[in-house]
């Protein structure tokens, strides 16, 4: 075989195996840092592991913001007037975040269905939604 077309083939052979690296790792990369949106009945009709990091919402039902005296942390219900999802949170709360509102949170859903939040995120004017529970609204009514 001539010696150029040798050095071809070889040169082909690493773009191809260099491409097909570079898809995994992209891939891969990206399937670490996809986080879903569940409304509490999508949470119950899911069977997910306590390890996948996801993002749920809904409105916060009135009356069950329980705070602690001794620390920051509080307990609340989201709900998408079908289900609820009990929500544990330790850490400062967004100004806006009240009974009645649109909220995301952030975090790992426990065996026992309670959600463990990392992050809560609440709407930032009267007339602001996130587009999640926007979605979520519309398909309850």
């Amino acid at each position: 075989m001539n010696p150029i077309r040798k050095q071809r083939i070889y040169a082909l052979i690493a773009i191809v195996v260099g491409s097909i690296l570079a898809v995994y790792l992209v891939v891969s990369a990206l399937s670490k840092n996809l986080n879903l949106f569940y409304s509490p009945t999508d949470l119950l009709n899911n069977d997910l592991s306590p390890e996948t990091l996801i993002r749920a919402g809904g409105m916060v039902r009135e009356g069950s913001i329980k705070r602690s005296d001794t620390s920051l942390s509080i307990e609340f219900v989201v709900t998408d007037f079908k289900n609820d999802l009990k929500i544990k949170y330790s850490g400062i709360l967004p100004d806006l975040f009240s009974e009645k509102a649109g909220v995301v949170v952030q975090g790992y859903l426990e065996k026992e269905g309670t959600f463990r939040a990392i992050e809560v995120l609440a709407k930032h004017d009267e007339n602001y939604m996130p587009p999640e529970v926007a979605k979520l609204m519309e398909q309850t009514e």
